[in-house]
């Protein structure tokens, strides 16, 4: 059962020809849209709900800055960071969750799928598993957080005094770009892991949440360690905290090479590659529920 959901237009199986890369990634990004596409189509049949939801989506995610913005009436700075440059953190890394939460959010639902045997009504289906897992019940209404927390990015690139380079201003959508693609493949590997270890929702939401809280603060505050886990262990460092360091000109506390503040497009790559290697064992090893 889980061959067939490996299993595209034009191919025959994991042991049979199988289509270039390109054309599965394709089929795949389609099979993604037109799945959110009908969810999006029955969630427009409640227009006033729809925008009831996504503006207190907006209001209740702005609260985190508020909490920034509090402690910034008693000190000036928190690590040598000023106000704007946490709304850069701020807004970038919230940005970056929110985006790929809209796209591949529902795949923390995986275990439930597994539970309920669902899972196994898509993997008979003639579209990839994961890009049906992603869609399923996809809701607009997630794109409040994204809209919040980039209304902060632009209010502080607006004040912030950068001298904007060339490389500076490319950092800015590359990292946009290369965060949510780090976050989307943080959501699908440990996500995957409900494949083995059904109850690992809160480690799956430790990393994601807890991690994109985590990139609000600058790194001078954390411990050298733990900072060091964010490069060369889970690399959510390289969603806005090495990008910051060379727009904002900041000292890194660890010392890297200069190479490092560029290579969000890299840490990207790897990360999804390797959430692909989680989500093909994790269906490889799943047997079904019978259903």
């Amino acid at each position: 059962m889980a061959d067939q959901a490996l299993t595209t237009p034009g191919t025959t199986g994991l042991g049979g020809p199988r289509e270039p890369l390109a054309a599965r990634t394709a089929w795949a990004v389609r099979s993604w849209w037109l799945t959110a596409a009908m969810w999006t189509r029955a969630l427009m049949s409640y227009r006033a709900s729809f925008a009831m939801m996504a503006l207190a989506n907006v209001v209740i995610t702005f609260l985190d800055f508020v909490v920034i913005i509090l402690m910034f009436q008693h000190t000036d700075s928190l690590g040598d960071w000023t106000l704007p440059e946490l709304g850069f953190l701020y807004g970038t890394s919230v940005f970056a969750l929110g985006t790929a939460n809209l796209f591949v959010g529902t795949v923390e639902a995986l275990g439930e799928r597994i539970r309920t045997g669902t899972l196994d009504t898509m993997l008979v289906r003639p579209a990839p598993a994961l890009a049906q897992v992603c869609a399923e019940r996809f809701s607009l209404r997630r794109v409040g957080r994204a809209v919040q927390a980039a209304a902060v990015l632009g209010w502080s690139l607006s004040v912030l005094d950068v001298h904007w380079t060339w490389d500076r201003v490319l950092l800015v959508p590359v990292l946009l770009v290369c965060g949510t693609l780090i976050f989307a493949a943080v959501f699908i590997g440990f996500a995957s892991l409900q494949f083995w270890w059904g109850e690992s929702g809160q480690l799956h939401h430790s990393f994601t949440y807890g991690g994109a809280t985590l990139l609000q603060y600058p790194p001078t505050v954390f411990a050298k360690e733990l900072v060091a886990g964010t490069v060369f262990g889970v690399p959510l460092a390289f969603v806005n905290w090495l990008p910051a360091l060379r727009i904002l000109d900041k000292p890194d506390p660890l010392g890297l090479p200069a190479a490092f503040r560029f290579a969000s497009p890299l840490a990207a790559a790897l990360s999804l590659a390797a959430a692909g290697l989680v989500w093909r064992a994790g269906l490889r090893a799943y047997r079904g529920a019978g259903s």
